[in-house]
């Protein structure tokens, strides 16, 4: 019997992300209720519960980026002088999250739901 070799050739792929900024696009990086948030202008982001009614506007002073184009400033840690104009759209609960504790031979199961108070942000203006 002849012994057969199975070769195997291992290949490597290299992936590069490189997001493109379209010449007028515009974002910028703040932080926002606890977390850094990418945003563009006229879109709308789901965030954790911030105070205020529905229709309150705000403005957002922790700016950690602003990209216009080709033109990009970044803070350290924040940059001068960048506000992000935003408006509450609605408040409102998110998705029931479940979960489940159980412990073996001793007879303890627990069950329990949660739901997240979110509010939904409608980005006016970077500047």
């Amino acid at each position: 019997m002849a012994t057969e070799k199975k070769t195997t050739k291992k290949v490597e792929k290299k992936i590069e992300t490189k997001e493109v900024v379209e010449s007028g696009s515009k974002f910028a990086v703040i932080k926002l209720a606890g977390v850094q948030l990418k945003v563009s202008e006229g879109k709308e982001y789901e965030v954790n519960k911030l105070s205020g009614n529905k229709g309150d506007k705000l403005e957002i002073k922790d700016v950690l980026l602003v990209a216009d184009g080709e033109k990009i400033q970044i803070g350290k840690p924040l940059v001068d002088g960048a506000v992000v104009k935003l408006e509450i759209t609605s408040q409102f609960k998110g998705d029931k999250i479940k979960g489940l504790i159980y412990k073996a031979k001793s007879r303890s199961r627990r069950r329990y739901g949660y739901r997240a108070d979110l509010t939904k942000v409608l980005v006016k203006k970077i500047s």
